[in-house]
């Protein structure tokens, strides 16, 4: 499984560096169509790895792992395949320059440190945690889309577009990427909690509590921010405070109180 891991870090390495010297290289420079190739076939080769990496852990332990390093990981390996796919048909292999270097630590993280007993979940609980893993991957990239929108609406206004938002969409086309992944997110939040309200019993025992009040939190911030578009039309700043906002929230129900269960207080968690 080490050798694995080595080829999974060496090639998120190497999509990072190749995607940013894509991202600095002139449009219409020879060598630019092949560092994209690169970057996208380093990136590819490096989630496939990564999920070998989970795929012999959990055929090793009888079950998937979920619990704090393995979640990090998995969330990473997640955003690392969107970003990939996404970068196929779109101009973002930018993006991929912070994502893959992140997965990379989250898979060291895990190989390390997040090895822990499987615990025996029936299919319905596994449904839950897994919609969750994706809900939280798909608006953390949605997070990292609302960071490069304001960094790009921050240039224009002072004139200063250079480097990597160069390597960005057009303005108006990050801004649709932004809210069709927080569409997207939404609708697996929205599942994570229903199926959290059918699948998971008493939560105050579980110590899931604080986790479903400031998950219920961030998923009225997005469909607020969601409405907000269709019936107002917002956008900019606007829309990367709500989406930072949710995203903080999130971040707090989903590995705030894992962090505070599992490795401070070793108790599990379960989801």
């Amino acid at each position: 499984m080490l050798p694995l891991a080595i080829l999974a870090v060496l090639a998120y390495l190497a999509a990072a560096g190749t995607g940013a010297a894509w991202a600095t290289t002139s449009e219409g420079a020879p060598r630019r169509a092949s560092w994209r190739t690169a970057a996208l076939a380093s990136g590819l080769i490096a989630v496939l790895a990564h999920a070998g990496v989970h795929a012999l852990a959990w055929a090793r332990s009888g079950g998937p792992d979920m619990h704090f390093f393995a979640a990090i990981s998995l969330v990473a390996l997640c955003m690392a395949a969107l970003t990939v796919l996404a970068a196929w048909r779109q101009p973002l292999l930018a993006l991929g320059v912070i994502v893959h270097p992140l997965a990379a630590v989250g898979l060291l993280l895990y190989h390390f440190y997040g090895h822990q007993r499987v615990e025996d979940l029936d299919w319905r609980l596994q449904l839950h945690a897994w919609l969750a893993l994706f809900a939280y991957a798909t608006l953390s990239l949605s997070a990292l889309l609302a960071l490069a929108l304001w960094s790009q609406e921050r240039a224009l206004r002072t004139r200063q577009i250079r480097g990597w938002l160069r390597a960005l969409p057009p303005l108006t086309q990050t801004e649709a990427l932004l809210f069709r992944s927080i569409g997207a997110g939404f609708v697996l939040l929205t599942l994570t909690l229903v199926t959290g309200m059918l699948f998971v019993h008493d939560l105050l025992s579980q110590h899931l509590w604080h986790k479903t009040v400031l998950s219920v939190l961030s998923w009225i911030v997005f469909g607020w921010l969601l409405y907000g578009r269709w019936r107002y039309g917002w956008r900019g700043a606007r829309a990367v405070k709500f989406t930072l906002s949710a995203m903080a929230l999130l971040a707090l129900a989903f590995f705030g109180s894992k962090f505070v269960l599992e490795v401070l207080l070793h108790k599990s968690e379960t989801l």
